[in-house]
């Protein structure tokens, strides 16, 4: 994934941004001016792509402001832009022959952040994007909280109960405080000049100054400690076009102390966040990829443990061999070796069979022996389940701890598995055993405790 490339369109209520993106990297840029219009959004979308298109690019992801639904790939409802009543996927498919792929701006500018950015190598984010509205996206245990359909609408937190309405329908949103538009309108009502900015105020010392800077900051710090106090993030992270500045303005008002903390950082990635999210995004959904993440190791090389700890981690389901082939040496009648290593081609078989059936983007841990079987046995399997990204968590141990667990575990273990006989060809086997080589690999030393945050930070760079 990282060699492809795709165009990531940021749709916002000021510009319209699209991007040719290779990995973190753009290689090209096109804006223009947004628009209230959505046929005319559309057009200008479709210029912009003219512009940065070259042959390569694989597919295009478009982020835009308001609730969307994924699955429908349709928007559900905007603000200052409302594509609810357009079919921005089909025109823009049909208009250029590639895949489209559609979410929330926050989200995609969320998904740049954890891949490449500030929330990188933590699970559990909060993102609000602050421009002319604000965006907000969550991510909890390393993936997308959507609720029943679109869930992070945090711009529609409602902060000031008798302030000004919103655009959703309710009254003293977030955005109606703390947005790029909500601050000209509280510049305006104390007499300064029109364009005063967030940079501006911080640098004044005047009672109108600060009383503004209170008025725009105070409702963002309320709804950010609300955050906190609900959803126990490792940071908050504040993007979009404000994002530096208000961050900055922040600092001048005091988080309020309670039982919950997090820190409360600047994107990374700044206003490209959306852009570089998009075409991240449109790779991945496009090609209606998978996740494999095999965990492998010979018997007895800790591998089920590691499993287990990253599926609590993530909340991936794991399947493992071992689990799978458990009732039916439970309900057989006992085997011998040979039983057992047929039992265990077809709970291998069973694995992928699983991945296939499951919907596009699903994401699995693998918890096996691979060795086991030749290693073009997997890479069938791989691709039959339509596993696209891919990597290996490789359990090792020195060989006489791994005989010494299997011997320790025998007692435990149902007859149709090997016996003590068996533990001098393990230790060997140990000593010899490889990574499979049909994905990028990382050594766990399993006598020691686990570094999670290791294993998912390593997980987020090659997945």
């Amino acid at each position: 994934m990282q060699h492809q490339v795709a165009l990531g369109i940021d749709i916002g209520g000021t510009h319209l941004r699209v991007a040719r993106v290779r990995g973190p990297e753009i290689e090209a840029r096109a804006s223009a001016a947004s628009s209230s219009d959505p046929q005319e959004v559309v057009a200008r979308c479709r210029a912009l792509i003219d512009e940065i298109h070259t042959p390569e690019v694989a597919a295009i992801g478009i982020g835009i402001p308001g609730q969307v639904d994924t699955e429908a790939r349709r928007a559900i409802s905007g603000g200052f832009v409302d594509l609810s009543g357009v079919d921005l996927v089909a025109e823009i498919e049909a208009a250029t022959g590639l895949p489209v792929v559609i979410e929330n701006d926050a989200t995609m500018a969320l998904m740049a952040e954890a891949a490449f950015g500030a929330a990188h190598r933590v699970q559990n984010a909060v993102m609000l994007t602050i421009g002319t509205g604000i965006g907000g996206a969550i991510l909890e245990r390393g993936r997308v909280l959507r609720g029943v359909r679109a869930a992070g609408q945090l711009g529609h937190i409602v902060v000031a109960p008798n302030g000004r309405p919103c655009l959703c329908g309710r009254v003293g949103c977030l955005e109606t405080t703390s947005s790029g538009t909500a601050l000209a309108a509280l510049v305006a009502e104390a007499g300064l000049p029109a364009g005063t900015r967030i940079e501006d105020l911080l640098v004044r010392s005047d009672r109108t100054a600060r009383a503004v800077m209170r008025a725009w900051a105070a409702p963002l710090r309320r709804a950010i400690d609300s955050l906190i106090s609900i959803l126990n993030p490792d940071l908050v992270v504040i993007g979009g076009g404000l994002g530096p500045a208000a961050v900055a303005a922040l600092e001048t008002v005091p988080e309020a102390k309670g039982w919950y903390h997090a820190p409360v950082l600047a994107a990374t990635l700044g206003d490209e966040a959306g852009v570089i999210g998009a075409a991240r995004a449109a790779l991945v959904g496009a090609a209606g990829t998978k996740t494999a993440v095999l965990v492998n190791g010979v018997p007895a090389s800790g591998k089920s443990q590691v499993a287990r700890a990253l599926a609590e981690a993530t909340g991936w389901p794991i399947l493992g061999l071992d689990a799978i082939k458990a009732p039916f040496l439970a309900a057989l009648p006992p085997g011998d070796r040979q039983f057992n290593r047929t039992l265990g081609r077809a709970s291998y078989d069973a694995i992928f069979d699983t991945i296939a059936a499951a919907p596009p983007g699903s994401s699995f841990i693998v918890d096996a022996w691979f060795g086991f079987q030749p290693v073009e046995v997997l890479e069938a399997g791989l691709t039959r389940a339509g596993v696209g990204r891919c990597a290996e968590l490789w359990c090792r141990a020195p060989p006489e701890t791994i005989g010494a667990r299997y011997q320790a575990r025998i007692p435990s273990r149902h007859h149709g598995h090997p016996g003590a006989e068996y533990v001098p060809e393990l230790v060997e086997l140990a000593g010899n055993a490889k990574p499979t080589g049909l994905a990028p690999h990382l050594d766990i030393e399993t006598t020691g405790p686990l570094d999670l945050t290791r294993v998912t930070g390593w997980l987020g760079e090659v997945l």
